[in-house]
């Protein structure tokens, strides 16, 4: 996730510097800040797509020998 975050800024930076040479109601402007605002929406649809562990599985990542942890087969 670090390397999306990274290019957002990089992203950022690049579309501040075009709308410094090229003026804040050109077209070039826009679609520099179009380019951050899609990288900014994948990294969110990233961070909806990373599923949270219960406390429970989090507990026997921590403990797999713990008698809660256990799994049988049938």
């Amino acid at each position: 996730m670090s390397d999306i975050q990274a290019k957002i800024q990089q992203e950022r930076q690049e579309a501040r510097e075009v709308c410094e040479l090229k003026g804040d109601g050109s077209a070039e402007c826009a679609a520099a800040w179009d380019a951050v605002e899609e990288l900014q929406a994948e990294a969110s649809h990233q961070r909806d797509r990373e599923v949270e562990k219960t406390s429970l599985e989090q507990y026997c990542d921590d403990n797999p020998e713990a008698a809660e942890c256990r799994v049988y087969d049938n």
